[in-house]
């Protein structure tokens, strides 16, 4: 049973293998196995045992025949039988051993890649996962990792004992006739050819049916998500969405219906064929048992050899494929692994000096967003090809510096570049030219890990993960206590509603925290950021999509956040920046305006007319012109 599977599974796979291989992805391979060299010496020596012990037991079967038949050999017969026993038992052994020694170097090898890939992404820029279908990514994690290490055990292993087998089996067969061997060869074409077919035929019906799949995973994440449920529930059709995925499912199941039977007709084609086969080793073998030309006990040998022959012929006539199929998957997750990240750290990075205050110096910055075919991949977008569009600057000679404990806001219409500039002070991007300086030391002369210890960030939709309030806040701090996170949270005038919770601290917030209000998001965020002490602060409209009240909260949060800290605040909402030490206006990438509140009223410029269109209802906050 277990290797009619495998013939279905390599007739299937036949009519989705690739055509070639980039150059070189056999020699990455054999490095990449390099580590598991010993383990796979082992589990290669076992195979070969293995394929040996299953040709040798048919001789003896057939040597037991001969002596039953011959001479009435009691003790002969015990003995070959007490060997076909032990090589049974033998046998058994070796094949737990074998599974034993293939899961751990496939599960090793999935280890190792995906170790490696998922590491390597978490070095990828922000703008890769812009770009990226989280699915497409998850599945070179998954699939794609699974599809190589069937390279290491079923495809090596089956290629392997394969051929042993088949050497074995007809230098044994020929030896014994080779007049029952050729004849037994000769349905060989009238099952091996139906079979491709056959096979081509199941690849084209597991195509559909992955696609149906992935697009009922698509439709269910989307729809079952908080966002995508209320979106539905609000502006959708239930109906409609249940019809569709209705159509899928239904297609799904059809396809599984003829998929079994399928199946169902392969496995009687084998079983027919195989008996066929028999039939004709049994009539021509019996023929000249009975002239005398041979042994009975041969023919029974030949019989029971013919079952070792067929499958490895059939499985060895796909072996290019197999192979092929199973190294595609590593090329896909080398695809990944080549991808070279645009924000490296330096060989000997630098780290600022614990304790002091930070300064925040931006020195004629020019930046542009870098075209897609530098940091993303055409089959991870699912795009014929990457745009290659980019380039075009988009922050033109940003200067100004805030010194330790000083906020510096930026202000301007959307898309005037304050996020951008942002974005640069933790490296999410990298500048064209100029310096973005913490300290006087070039950001890019820093560690990583210095770096995320320095700079701390609020954005206007502060992520949580979907686990507790206390997993998320030590996100911040692993070691941190409970005593510690209390005190946060007080801070950040959480604590008296987490206290109320049931489960207090256990309390599990949701996916993106869509259990909390926008207000309470926002404030563990603080919470977070407070637990981080970061000793620079950057809010990017941290306040932007609150109602008034939970504007209030936040800001008093936020106070207790930035006391001490050097600042550097986004904000459309002009009254939460008043008291900064010097306002920036923003627009298409330059510095227009800078100063305080009060100078850029007096100014009656930019900031002026910003000013007056968000306070037309409140004459007192219009300055006289």
């Amino acid at each position: 049973m277990d290797n009619t599977w495998a013939l279905m599974n390599s007739a299937m796979r036949s009519a989705d293998a690739p055509k070639a291989l980039t150059r070189g992805t056999v020699r990455r391979v054999a490095r990449f196995a390099r580590p598991h060299w010993a383990k796979l010496l082992l589990f290669l020596v076992l195979t070969v045992v293995s394929a040996v012990l299953a040709v040798t037991t048919p001789v003896l079967a057939g040597k037991v025949v001969d002596a039953i038949v011959g001479g009435r050999d009691l003790p002969l017969v015990i003995w070959l039988a007490v060997a076909i026993a032990a090589l049974a038992i033998l046998d058994a052994g070796l094949g737990l051993a074998e599974r034993w020694q293939s899961a751990r170097i496939g599960e090793g090898i999935i280890f190792d890649l995906r170790r490696a890939v998922f590491g390597h992404v978490q070095k990828m820029p922000i703008a890769f996962f812009t770009r990226t279908r989280t699915g497409a990514l998850v599945s070179r994690l998954n699939n794609d990792v699974i599809g190589a290490q069937r390279t290491f055990t079923a495809t090596l292993s089956g290629l392997v004992t394969n051929v042993i087998q088949l050497a074995l089996s007809l230098v044994v067969m020929v030896t014994l006739s080779w007049q029952v061997t050729l004849l037994a060869l000769v349905l060989l074409p009238v099952f091996v050819l139906p079979a491709r077919r056959l096979g081509r035929r199941m690849a084209g019906l597991q195509r559909e049916a992955a696609q149906l799949n992935a697009g009922m995973t698509t439709q269910m994440t989307e729809r079952f998500s908080a966002p995508g449920a209320t979106l539905v529930k609000l502006f959708g059709r239930p109906r409609r969405e249940l019809d569709d995925f209705a159509l899928r499912a239904g297609r799904v199941r059809d396809i599984g219906v003829r998929t079994a039977m399928l199946t169902r007709w392969f496995m009687t084609s084998l079983t027919l064929v195989s008996a066929l086969a028999q039939a004709l080793v049994y009539g021509l073998g019996g023929y000249l048992a009975l002239t005398g030309q041979l042994a009975a006990g041969t023919v029974v040998a030949l019989a029971l050899l013919l079952t070792r022959l067929y499958a490895p012929l059939t499985a060895l006539a796909n072996v290019r494929v197999d192979v092929m199929t199973a190294l595609v998957s590593f090329e896909r997750v080398f695809e990944v692994l080549d991808l070279e990240p645009m924000i490296r750290e330096k060989p000997e990075p630098r780290a600022l000096p614990a304790g002091a205050g930070v300064s925040v110096e931006f020195d004629d910055v020019h930046f542009g967003y870098p075209a897609a075919d530098r940091y993303s991949l055409a089959s991870l977008e699912d795009v014929a090809t990457l745009d290659h569009r980019g380039g075009e600057e988009v922050l033109h000679g940003i200067s100004f510096r805030a010194e330790p404990g000083q906020m510096v806001a930026l202000v301007g219409s959307s898309g005037a570049g304050k996020s951008t500039i942002a974005s640069l002070l933790p490296r999410l991007y990298d500048v064209d030219s100029g310096a973005v300086r913490l300290s006087d030391v070039d950001v890019r002369e820093l560690s990583f890990a210095s770096l995320r210890e320095t700079v701390g960030v609020v954005t206007q939709d502060g992520h949580l993960f979907h686990d507790t309030i206390r997993a998320n806040l030590g996100y911040a701090r692993p070691e941190v206590t409970d005593e510690e996170i209390w005190a946060a949270l007080d801070r950040a005038r959480l604590g008296e509603l987490v206290r109320s919770l049931p489960d207090g601290l256990d309390t599990t917030v949701g996916e993106r925290g869509y259990r909390l209000s926008g207000g309470e998001r926002q404030r563990l965020t603080i919470a977070r950021l407070l637990l981080a002490q970061p000793r620079v602060v950057i809010l990017d409209e941290a306040t932007a999509h609150l109602d008034s009240e939970s504007e209030a909260a936040v800001g008093e949060a936020l106070t207790d956040a930035l006391e001490g800290r050097t600042a550097l605040v986004i904000a459309h909402r002009l009254s939460t920046v008043r008291a900064a030490d010097q306002i920036l206006v923003i627009e298409a990438g330059r510095v227009v305006e800078r100063g305080t509140h009060e100078e850029l009223l007096a100014a009656n410029g930019r900031y002026a007319t910003l000013h007056a269109t968000q306070f037309a209802d409140d004459p007192e906050e219009i300055p006289a012109a």
